[in-house]
């Protein structure tokens, strides 16, 4: 049931507009990928150029060895014969036939004897816990149930490609989580290769086992969760993924070989930096170490805001006109405007050139690239 996505030099235009600006990227057989970026970056507008619902003005794409688009050839092959199974932020359920219609009207269309469309029906209906809800209409369902009828619509027409357009958006947060499990067990029983499109960066991190972050029609980082999250490949990526927010500051490396960062009015550790250059100094709030005392290469701060939340707490914290987030897990007894004495592990800051915004490579190679492949099965995208 799995197939390879192909997609070369692919560009569409509305206008003036440039929806994808001459983008490839390969999905590998059973892959969850996930496409994520804010509103415009183009990942609906990929997604839809794979299911047939619109035609890119350049490029190819193939589905499992299969042309299904190529504009030096001029093929277009229309959405129904792509072999992919689409499901729609809004549903796109018939509201005048029962669930179980619904679900049988794809295996109508391709014409499956009678009987062998009520099996399917019956077998997806079983298989995702909705086996008394076929004689209902989707009037009568909650939007989760309606959305499981979306699943099971798709499932029951076994393509070896699913296609989802933001699926969970429509639904309350705790059931978000509770589909994105549904969801993620569903991928794995299947092993269908998944073209997924969020601008959820939760939902991206927690379900994909590919993440494709775009901008403005141009992917800006292909690789797995992991190393999206702590390795990010420039300022874009850096600022938009992580919640709360990256610390990331502009600085300037000296010169008298110590390694370091100027930031105002303080020094940060920079293993492996150009001397005397201009750059960015990334760090995620859960790497920035607050300590109550002072400490040797500790920096002074002032708290300026403490904001619980159950098992953590973020902090704010000021120096001049430098404000940090810092991650805390410990219960410590912060007060606002208090002191606090701030370290950075050296091998947990990036450093970001401060021209191109591209990531530099750390010193001797790559302790955190090496440490991604490990968690996330080695590839780097």
């Amino acid at each position: 049931m799995e197939a390879t996505i192909e997609i070369r030099d692919l560009t569409k235009r509305f206008g003036k507009v440039v929806a994808l600006d001459r983008l490839s990227l390969t999905v590998e057989p059973g892959e969850f990928l996930v496409l994520l970026g804010p509103s415009g970056c183009g990942k609906t507008t990929l997604l839809r150029s794979l299911a047939g619902l619109e035609t890119p003005d350049e490029g190819e794409i193939s589905i499992g060895g299969d042309v299904v688009f190529s504009a030096p050839r001029g093929i277009s092959v229309p959405p129904g014969d792509r072999r992919v199974g689409m499901v729609f932020q809004s549903y796109a359920l018939w509201p005048h036939m029962k669930v179980k219609d619904n679900i049988g009207f794809g295996l109508r269309v391709q014409k499956l004897p009678r009987q062998e469309v009520e099996a399917r029906v019956t077998t997806v209906l079983d298989d995702l816990a909705m086996g008394g809800l076929g004689e209902r209409y989707p009037s009568q369902l909650s939007g989760g149930q309606q959305q499981r009828v979306a699943l099971a619509r798709l499932l029951a027409t076994r393509p070896p490609v699913f296609l989802m357009d933001e699926p969970l958006s429509n639904l309350d947060a705790r059931l978000r989580m509770d589909m994105r499990s549904e969801l993620k067990r569903l991928h794995h029983d299947t092993g269908a290769t998944t073209v997924y499109v969020t601008h959820d960066q939760s939902e991206a991190m927690t379900m994909a086992s590919v993440v494709v972050v775009m901008n403005e029609g141009r992917i800006q980082q292909m690789a797995p969760p992991g190393q999206i999250y702590r390795q990010p490949a420039n300022v874009f990526v850096a600022g938009f993924i992580g919640m709360p927010r990256i610390n990331l500051l502009a600085a300037r490396t000296l010169g008298d070989g110590r390694a370091r960062f100027e930031v105002g009015d303080f020094t940060l550790p920079a293993p492996g930096a150009p001397p005397n250059a201009k750059v960015f100094v990334g760090a995620r709030p859960e790497d920035v170490m607050l300590s109550l005392e002072p400490a040797d290469d500790a920096v002074e701060f002032q708290v300026y805001a403490v904001l619980p939340a159950g098992p953590e707490t973020i902090v704010h914290i000021r120096r001049g006109e430098v404000t940090l987030v810092a991650r805390e897990t410990r219960q410590l007894e912060l007060k606002m405007d208090q002191s606090v004495w701030v370290g950075f592990d050296p091998a947990a800051i990036n450093i970001y050139d401060g021209a191109s915004g591209e990531l530099l490579p750390p010193e001797g190679g790559s302790r955190r690239e090496a440490a991604s492949r490990m968690a996330d099965g080695g590839r780097t995208g």
